[in-house]
């Protein structure tokens, strides 16, 4: 009997009703409410969610189901898309979504129509989600949104993928509660729940909220409102010593109201009671199994009971004995009507498993996988896949059966495997496959597989990833030609591209020209672009980046003609990519976002979005505009991308602490990008980057010893040739680290090596664009101070001050020529420095002068420290003569109080762009947009926004202000 109030749970009920009005506020927030069995999740939740609809807010619920990979996938996803149908209709739900199209969710609902059709799973996936999360952004513009999800320890891994996504989206989901409810007595050591609840509680938007049982006055309470009066002291006190506050157990105990006579000992007898209506020969199992520990094994029970395995099974199941399932697997296959719209193949895979029948469980699996697949929850595709696997050995005529053979279910399990990340079992199974086809009788299919298994090696870091990628080109004919040759030397050039990533590697090149060639014969418009897009790649960068541009241009065009997502979105990050790496950061940014715009256009901005926004984030950097790149990067975070992108992100913002004098975030920086590289295969872009950060970390805390040893083991171990565009950065700030220990004679004569191989480094590099051309002028300009510094320490000779001179005038010119402030800043003082060593006081205060200047705009205290200490050693005034503050009349936004980013807000603005749409745009935040917008209307003394468009429009500040 149930009790008709609530009890005990106003505290849980009041913090549940805290965190949607912080929802409603453009706070993210999700809680994860766990709890025994009985404890009461549900009820809290069902209450919570009752009073929030009546207070107008959409809850939209749904739960998981106890048939663990036999479940339908994505099973609480698809129950509220069944709700909202019922409430809105599909196709005002399908108007929600941009383009009015709702194609992947059709994936989910059938309601929706046909699921688009995709060559790349992992895109289908990736667009599914994003349709999600679209969709509940535009149902919380019309007001708070709950999204809940109940009992995820018996959640699929598809759902748990789905919800671990929302939540880390979550920054965009203005007005969207997430609560979701677990068994905590269900997860024991190895459930894959425990490892979900540990990351998502790293997020910071996250809380657990864990419910406990009722205390005694409560439990009092509840039992008064089961009878409907207050029964006797004895009586509580009994119902409290034996059910321990668990309500389910207190409404167990009271069953119909009636209390007394018929009241049990002890919960215990609770528990026997239930075991003692099951069949004798099953309490004798489980009389049996309880001596066995937590956990006996069906084999261990077969030989200690000495029954039939059949035969434990069906006492084991006393009501789900194989006849009943059975029954139900033909009633469904009979008429699928009978269950819900999509879900007869999965059923039927259930009942047959459940019932034993080995022939009608494999054909079942098998269309289960189907459908799975279909629905792009690939974890349960491959718990079927590997089911019929299972029992393949058991069914004679497997391969009639399901209409195909052993290798191809086992082909599609390794790529299955590969689509989830399980690579050791994608090799194992694709290894397999490989075993039992002819290479000679069926060379293509061979060579497909051989390219699986080779992505997969490269992936588990294995050396010999090439060699399948090589004999999958050899067994492919050249004649006739075929998409399956242009498809294997595509692989081929792009992971020999990631590895040398050199234009002058002939293997490189000669796939991707054939399978350029290949791919344009046949029509091939996605495979041609793919290639295409590594040729671009492996192009030397020049001054005139217009070649590779035009080969990406192409590209584009023929990614677009394919509707190939992946090509067209690789291009732009390819480009973006080496416009910055050749200097040109305006366009390069200006790129990245025209990527952001077309990520959002094909559903999948969170997907491209966190590399798009690091390449984003990058020029802005160089350009001094430090503010958005480390809002950008921050918000870039916030979407979890890939560890090793992480670190990506991490460097920028540490570059940034660095600069700014945080000491404490830029070496937190460092020890998060070491964690994850210490165990990651070698990526110049990635380790080199660290290298040099560490090293310049070091240096700012007064540890040259340490910085030394840092460029030292980079030197060791690392290939630094290959890499002109981050091994330069890095043997300037190894060149740093020698004229700092110069001055330690312990580390003299360990500094004065290393300079000599910092030499000899140098000699082997080349210096592709103006970025690279500056940092090599940098390199020199440091390897003479260093010189100078050894020197002046009684190690070789000093260079000739004018040579010091003439080499920080080029370092600083060439900062110039790719409008790079902080550098600049830097060579201008060093350049100072040299020129009052050369008696040029004139020129050395002109210098100070417009570093201090860059400096004080950039926020670079360190910098401007060291400008002002120079200058008052030298005695040179940092204000030029009559300007009583030494300050300039500001210009540009500045005369308004307006950052560059507020003025680029502003822009937004007064185009009439909402706080989310300005957040897209920008890759921000609403609710950092939203702070934004209140600055401008304070700064520009205005009440509204359309006050604060009026005010630009008037100034002109739109028609002649530059954000740069």
């Amino acid at each position: 009997m149930s009790s008709p109030v609530l009890v005990g749970r106003s505290g849980e009920l009041s913090a549940l009703d805290t965190a949607l009005a912080e929802a409603g506020r453009g706070s993210p927030l999700t809680v994860i409410v766990g709890g025994e069995a009985g404890v009461g999740k549900s009820r809290l939740v069902s209450a919570f969610a009752g009073r929030s609809r009546d207070a107008g807010a959409r809850v939209l619920a749904g739960g998981c189901l106890e048939l663990g990979a036999d479940g339908l996938p994505f099973a609480p996803f698809t129950a509220v898309l069944r709700g909202l149908v019922r409430d809105l209709g599909a196709a005002a739900v399908a108007e929600l979504l941009p383009g009015g199209g709702a194609r992947e969710l059709a994936r989910l609902l059938p309601e929706f129509g046909e699921p688009a059709r995709t060559d790349d799973a992992g895109e289908a996936r990736a667009r599914l989600f994003e349709q999600m999360l679209v969709l509940l952004e535009r149902l919380a513009e019309a007001g708070p949104v709950i999204l809940l999800i109940e009992d995820l320890h018996w959640a699929d891994r598809s759902t748990t993928d789905l919800l671990a996504f929302l939540i880390r989206n979550q920054p965009s989901l203005d007005g969207v509660l997430i609560v979701v409810t677990y068994r905590s007595d269900e997860l024991g050591r190895t459930h894959p729940l425990r490892a979900l609840l540990a990351e998502l509680g790293r997020i910071g938007w996250v809380a657990r909220m864990d419910l406990g049982r009722l205390t005694r006055p409560d439990t009092d309470r509840l039992v008064a409102g089961i009878v409907g009066r207050r029964p006797g002291d004895e009586l509580l006190a009994a119902v409290y010593r034996r059910t321990e506050g668990n309500p389910l157990f207190v409404e167990a105990l009271l069953g119909d109201g009636e209390m007394g006579a018929g009241l049990p000992e002890s919960l215990r007898d609770l528990l026997v009671a239930s075991l003692r209506r099951l069949p004798e020969e099953t309490q004798e199992v489980v009389r049996v199994a309880s001596a066995g520990g937590e956990r006996t094994s069906h084999g261990l029970l077969v030989v200690v009971t000495g029954m039939d395995s059949a035969v434990l099974a069906g006492a084991v199941r006393p009501g789900e004995r194989g006849q009943v399932h059975s029954r139900f697997a033909e009633a469904i296959g009979a008429d699928p009507g009978l269950v819900e719209p999509g879900r007869a193949p999965v059923e039927q895979a259930y009942h047959w498993h459940a019932a034993h029948d080995t022939t009608r469980a494999l054909v079942s699996a098998w269309q289960a996988a189907g459908q799975a697949g279909q629905a792009v929850a690939y974890a349960e595709q491959l718990a079927m896949l590997s089911r019929v696997l299972e029992l393949w050995r058991q069914v004679p005529d497997a391969w009639q059966r399901i209409g195909t053979d052993h290798a191809a279910v086992l082909e599609a399990a390794a790529r299955t495997a590969e689509l989830i990340g399980e690579d050791d079992r994608g090799f194992t199974f694709a290894t397999a496959a490989l075993r039992e086809i002819d290479a000679a009788g069926e060379p293509v299919r061979a060579a497909l597989l051989l390219e699986t298994r080779g992505r997969l090696k490269y992936r588990l870091g294995r050396a010999d990833y090439a060699d399948d990628l090589r004999e999958a080109v050899r067994l492919v004919p050249a004649d006739p030609p075929s998409s399956a040759r242009a498809q294997v030397l595509e692989s081929l050039a792009q992971h020999t591209l990631r590895v040398h990533g050199g234009w002058d590697d002939p293997e490189l090149r000669a796939s991707a020209d054939e399978a350029v060639r290949i791919a344009r014969q046949l029509g091939d418009a996605a495979t041609e672009a793919a290639a295409l897009g590594a040729i671009a790649c492996a192009e030397p960068i020049g001054e005139d980046v217009e070649p590779i541009r035009a080969l990406l241009a192409q590209t584009r065009v023929l990614a677009a003609r394919a509707s190939a997502s992946y090509p067209l979105l690789r291009a732009a990050v390819t480009e973006s990519n080496m416009l910055e790496a050749a200097g040109l950061h305006e366009l390069a940014a200006a790129v990245a976002r025209e990527g952001l715009a077309t990520a959002r256009e094909h559903g999948l901005a969170r997907t491209f979005g966190a590399v798009l926004a690091c390449n984003l984030a990058e020029p802005l950097m160089s350009l001094g505009r430090w503010d958005e790149a480390r809002e950008i990067a921050e918000g870039a975070l916030q979407l979890f991308p890939p560890r090793v992108n992480r670190t990506y992100l991490w460097r920028l913002i540490g570059d940034i602490a660095l600069a700014r004098g945080d000491l404490a975030g830029a070496a937190e920086s460092v020890a998060s990008m070491r964690a994850v590289l210490e165990h990651t295969r070698y990526h110049d872009q990635y380790h080199l980057p660290l290298v040099r950060l560490e090293t310049e970390v070091r240096l700012a805390q007064g540890r040259p010893a340490e910085a030394l040893s840092v460029v030292e083991d980079a030197l060791d171990r690392l290939d630094l040739v290959h890499s002109p565009r981050y091994t330069w950065p890095l043997l300037g700030a190894g060149a740093r680290a020698c004229a700092a220990a110069a001055g330690d004679r312990a580390l003299l004569g360990k500094a004065a090596a290393i300079r000599d191989r910092l030499h000899a480094e140098a000699s082997k590099l080349a210096a592709g664009g103006l970025a690279q051309r500056a940092h090599q002028l940098t390199f020199t300009a440091e390897a003479c101070s260093a010189g100078r510094a050894l020197a002046e320490a009684g190690c070789g000779e000093p260079p000739q001050p004018d040579d010091m001179r003439a080499a920080w005038q080029d370092a600083a010119r060439a900062w110039e020529a790719v409008d790079e402030p902080y550098p600049l800043a830097t060579g201008l003082l060093r350049c100072a420095e040299s020129l009052l060593g050369v008696g040029d006081r004139d020129g050395a205060a002109a210098q100070l002068r417009r570093a201090a200047e860059l400096a004080h705009r950039l926020g670079a205290r360190p910098l401007s420290d060291g400008i002002a200490l120079l200058a008052r050693r030298a005695r040179i005034p940092l204000s030029e003569p009559g300007d009583k503050a030494g300050a300039r009349a500001p210009s540009g936004p500045d005369r308004l109080g307006l950052t560059a980013r507020e003025f680029e807000v502003l822009r937004l603005v007064a185009a009439g762009r909402s706080n989310r749409e300005i957040a897209t745009e920008l890759f921000i935040s609403a609710k950092t947009a939203s702070v934004h917008v209140s600055n401008i209307l304070g700064k520009l003394g205005v009440a509204t926004r359309g006050e604060a468009a009026a005010t630009a429009h008037r100034l002109r500040l739109l028609d002649s202000l530059d954000p740069g």
